[in-house]
């Protein structure tokens, strides 16, 4: 039975996550500031969702961070004179209660975000334009991210979409198709369709789309497009040559949301986008795939060195299968997807090496293509080059999805009855399923699970913003502060 001081208790915390949403709207609109619990952005969130935020940092401390500590925080942030940037308030309660200089809140906060604050504020780096050649699966993901991730204008901008066109009431039927979506629901928000000027207007951004079958007849000056970074989530072409078939007026640079071939460098965010040469034009993001399971692997191998492994993919079923049996250029794969347990192959063992050049261990792969339309699993089978635990090694886990450069990345659940479904819509590239994982001596299994549309769909946008320089650092740094900031490294 609920008591009236539990009920009072809620109430309290939901007034307090209303105060927020205000104050985090205009630090992410007026400044450019967006702010984080743990890894998790609390932009656009209703009053449940930050609760419900608040609540996940039971992984860290075995209970939840209060609402209560981080509104004061909050409010001071609200106060300062900031830059552009992404605060962290999990971390930066976590710094404030191992302090022990007896600071203020409001002192506090300042000492530690000096770096970011007065004449030390970065300038905004935005806003810089994007088009998107293709409208797919991926193609109106990214699109739904863009639109999401807009704010103050001096971020990523959606100017256009290229597309074939497919009839009279092609960019009708496209805007539908971006209105609702089977597997991920509404848009939120509002879509107005205008045909005289082909553009589709998503929460007041407005977008073009141009008809061509042929990249090499656009010309993006001509719509007011510049320096604009191209996104083709086509994969009609993977070579450098291909792809610079999209390096027109208006173009600077070009990502793939496929595997790329020849020497053109794939990208795992989090792993090695910070590796990147970003005077060079043609990026590719790798697979879905590659984005699962490279952040664990790397992560392993850095704590307890991997000698080999293999991995093999539970994935769901594509639009390059067929609905029915019918002719297909690879043999399985056409046959019934809805119907069929299709085994086949990936690409994405071998992509390791461009992901992570010094990684030495041998890694084979194999996919299983299953009857569901999103979220796949990766299973890892490891052979580690020392002895360990079960324990230690789900400990060392959740911290790497909790704080360090693989925090935005790599998420853990400790859920005992966790289902595909329940990743629908999860942003990381891979989540670690506690209770499945396997631990003995020298061999460790892992269970990976992964939204291989929408994760996948934010791996590439926080590649493209690394790549136009508007990806700002996240604060307090772990130098700022008195007591350390949770680093991978630790254990708990």
């Amino acid at each position: 039975m609920l008591t009236t001081e539990q009920l009072d208790r809620w109430n309290a915390q939901e007034a307090d996550a209303e105060a927020m949403i205000p104050i985090i709207g205009t630090l992410y609109r007026r400044k450019g500031v967006t702010i984080l619990l743990h890894s998790r952005s609390l932009v656009n969130k209703s009053v449940i969702s930050i609760l419900r935020t608040h609540r996940f940092a039971r992984q860290i401390e075995g209970e939840e961070l209060s609402v209560h500590e981080t509104l004061p925080i909050l409010r001071v942030l609200s106060e300062l004179d900031l830059g552009p940037c992404k605060i962290d308030l999990g971390q930066l309660v976590a710094a404030y209660r191992a302090d022990d200089r007896g600071l203020s809140i409001r002192d506090f906060t300042v000492t530690v975000l000096d770096d970011v604050t007065n004449g030390n504020k970065a300038e905004p780096q935005g806003p810089r334009d994007v088009v998107l050649y293709g409208f797919g699966r991926i193609g109106r993901l990214v699109t739904r991210l863009l639109i999401e991730k807009v704010g103050s204008g001096n971020g990523l901008n959606l100017r256009a979409v290229v597309v074939r066109r497919g009839g009279d009431d092609d960019l009708t039927k496209r805007a539908s198709l971006l209105r609702r979506d089977s597997v991920h629901g509404q848009f939120n928000g509002t879509i107005k369709v205008d045909t005289a000027n082909d553009t589709i207007i998503a929460n007041g951004n407005v977008i073009k789309f141009i008809y061509s079958d042929d990249p090499t007849t656009v010309d993006y000056t001509e719509y007011g497009i510049k320096d604009a970074i191209l996104i083709d989530n086509t994969g009609r072409w993977r070579d450098r040559d291909g792809l610079a078939q999209h390096l027109r007026p208006g173009i600077a640079k070009v990502v793939l949301t496929a595997p790329g071939k020849g020497d053109v460098p794939n990208i795992v965010h989090g792993v090695n986008h910070r590796d990147l040469d970003l005077s060079q034009q043609i990026f590719s993001c790798a697979s879905c795939t590659t984005n699962a399971i490279v952040p664990p692997l790397k992560a392993m191998d850095d704590e307890f060195g991997i000698v080999r492994g293999h991995v093999e993919t539970v994935h769901s079923f594509t639009n390059d299968q067929n609905l029915l049996d019918n002719y297909h250029k690879a043999d399985r794969r056409g046959r019934s997807a809805p119907f069929n347990l299709v085994l086949t192959e990936t690409g994405a063992a071998s992509a390791v090496a461009k992901a992570m050049p010094d990684f030495k261990a041998k890694i084979t792969g194999n996919s299983i293509r299953v009857p569901t339309p999103d979220v796949s699993v990766a299973i890892l089978n490891l052979q580690l080059r020392q002895e360990t635990t079960k324990t230690d090694v789900l400990a060392y886990l959740r911290q790497v999805s909790l704080a360090g450069p693989l925090s935005r990345n790599l998420d853990y659940t400790a859920a005992t009855d966790a289902v595909s479904s329940d990743f629908i819509g999860s942003r990381a590239a891979s989540i670690i399923d506690a209770n499945a994982t396997i631990v003995e001596g020298d061999t460790a299994i892992l269970y990976v699970w992964y939204d291989n549309e929408f994760g996948y769909s934010c791996q590439v946008v926080r590649t493209v913003q690394y790549i136009s320089g508007i990806e700002y650092p996240t604060y307090p740094r772990p130098d700022r502060t008195a007591a350390p900031v949770l680093t991978t490294s630790a254990r708990g």
